[in-house]
């Protein structure tokens, strides 16, 4: 690992830890999130980029600072919120990396991968996504699921979400041990999509 990639993932850490959303581990939410994140990258892509490691540990660098509830109620919003919140992801990430010592093309490149704009055409954007899919059926998926009681809307979340995967990520999803109706609203989406 190259000495500024290590200094580089000690401050995107740094960032996440001061998350004041804590883990039921105690630590910041957002740190659990970055290192469930660089797990799912290493095992879909263990030999992936400086760039597109970094990118996947610094997606939701200081999320607490864009906070969903400054945007107004519904899809128009979350919409508006998620844009807001991945070009300030971005942005922050690409100082950091200059401040580190990387130089503005890198910067540039992990910024253009936190944004995931390029998924369909970008394999490093389309393996970001594909981790960011893992992590919400592995850590959220389930609070998801207990937070809506109509099954249309988590079954339209699960295939929006199964679209957005590549097929080695789905291959890995199906592995993820889902239980009760969380697992059944997957299997009733997947049957839909098919």
């Amino acid at each position: 690992m190259s000495d500024l990639r290590e200094r580089a993932l000690i401050r995107i850490d740094a960032v996440h830890a001061d998350d004041p959303v804590r883990a039921l581990d105690g630590r910041g939410r957002e740190l659990v999130y970055a290192e469930h994140m660089s797990r799912w990258l290493d095992r879909l892509a263990p030999d992936a980029s400086d760039a597109l490691r970094l990118a996947v540990r610094a997606q939701h660098l200081a999320r607490w600072r864009s906070p969903r509830e400054a945007f107004p109620e519904g899809r128009v919003g979350y919409l508006e919120w998620r844009k807001a919140a991945g070009e300030r992801h971005a942005s922050d990430v690409r100082a950091l990396l200059v401040d580190v010592g990387f130089d503005e093309a890198f910067a540039t490149r992990v910024a253009t991968l936190v944004m995931k704009k390029a998924r369909t055409r970008d394999p490093e954007s389309q393996l970001l996504e594909d981790c960011a899919c893992l992590v919400f059926l592995e850590l959220d998926y389930e609070a998801f699921v207990a937070k809506h009681e109509d099954d249309a809307k988590v079954i339209d979340i699960v295939k929006k979400t199964w679209g957005k995967m590549s097929p080695r990520a789905r291959e890995e999803a199906m592995k993820i041990g889902l239980v009760g109706r969380g697992a059944a609203l997957v299997a009733r989406a997947l049957a839909v999509a098919s």
